[in-house]
C-alpha cells in the first residue's frame, strides 16, 4: 500500500527513546491572524505536502503549522524506518498504544503552539496517523495531562481528524473520571471526524467507533462525516466541510483580509 501524498498513519515500546522531529513548515495567514492550527501528516509523509494543500484553502485568518514526524523503525513495516508520530503494529484502534511515542508527539505539538498569542484560537488536525495524534492531543487536553503525568498546556478550541482512529479508547473513560475539570473540557471541545467508506487502510468502522466512544464519554460537540466512495485520501468536498466547520467553531471572520 502507498502512504504518500496528503495521506497516512502509527502504536508501543517501553524503553525510553530519543525523538528527532523533522522540518516544520509554516503557512502564514493571508488576512488577520485569528487562529493557529497544527496539522499532522500521515505515516511516511512529511509536513510539506499538507502545507501546500492547506495554503490553498479559503481560510485567510488561519496560520498553519505543519511539522514532520521523526524517522523511526515502524513495526508495521517490519522495522523499516519511516516518518511516524508513534510506532504502530497495525492501522487501527485495536493496535497496542505506543504511549511514549504518542506523548512525545503531543508534547511536540503543544510546544509548537506555546508561543502563540493569548488571543489566538488554537486547533490541532491531521490525517490518518496524524488524525490519531490530533485526537490523542484532544484527549490529553480534556484529561489535563499526558499519559506520563505531565500537564498538557495548550488550550485547544478545535480538533479535526481525517481517516484516523482514537488511541487509548479503552482507557479514556477511566482517565476522564479521575481528572478535575475533565468533564467540562471534554464537553466543550469541538471535534470533527471525517472518514471514507471505501478506506482500505484505516477502516471506516474505526472512525465511526471513535466518534461513538468520544460521544459516550461526554464529548458533546462531536461531528462525524462519512463519504461513500472516499478511500484513504482527501477530496475537495471533505476539505470544504473542514473549512466551513473550522470557520464556525473558531469564529473566523471569513470576510476579513486585512492584517
Amino acid at each position: 500500500m502507498s502512504f504518500t501524498g496528503p495521506s497516512m498513519a502509527s502504536g508501543g515500546k517501553t524503553a525510553r527513546r530519543a525523538f528527532d522531529f523533522g522540518k516544520t513548515y509554516v503557512v502564514r495567514p493571508k488576512g488577520k491572524h485569528q487562529a493557529t492550527v497544527v496539522w499532522l501528516h500521515g505515516l511516511g509523509d512529511n509536513g510539506s505536502s499538507w502545507s501546500q494543500l492547506l495554503e490553498a484553502l479559503p481560510l485567510p485568518n488561519i496560520k498553519w503549522i505543519c511539522p514532520t514526524a521523526p524517522t523511526r523503525p515502524v513495526t508495521l513495516f517490519g522495522g523499516f524506518p519511516s516518518t511516524a508520530w508513534f510506532d504502530v503494529e497495525e492501522l487501527s484502534e485495536d493496535a497496542p498504544d505506543d504511549l511514549e511515542g504518542l506523548d512525545a508527539a503531543a508534547t511536540h505539538v503543544a510546544n509548537l503552539l506555546s508561543t502563540e498569542p493569548a488571543d489566538i484560537k488554537i486547533g490541532i488536525g491531521g490525517f490518518s496517523m496524524g488524525s490519531a495524534t490530533a485526537l490523542y492531543s484532544g484527549t490529553c487536553f480534556s484529561v489535563g495531562k499526558y499519559a506520563n503525568g505531565n500537564p498538557f498546556t495548550a488550550n485547544l478550541s478545535a480538533v479535526v481528524g481525517l481517516s484516523g482512529w482514537l488511541p487509548c479508547a479503552k482507557t479514556l473513560g477511566k482517565q476522564l473520571e479521575g481528572a478535575d475539570g475533565a468533564a467540562d473540557r471534554a464537553a466543550s471541545l469541538p471535534t470533527l471526524l471525517c472518514h471514507g467508506k471505501a478506506d482500505d487502510v484505516v477502516s471506516h468502522k474505526y472512525g465511526e467507533k471513535s466518534s461513538r466512544v468520544l460521544t459516550s464519554l461526554g464529548f458533546k460537540d462531536v461531528t462525524f462525516k462519512s463519504y461513500n466512495s472516499l478511500g484513504h485520501y482527501t477530496i475537495p468536498q471533505e476539505m470544504d466541510e473542514v473549512c466551513a466547520w473550522l470557520s464556525s467553531k473558531l469564529g473566523l471572520d471569513t470576510s476579513s483580509s486585512s492584517k
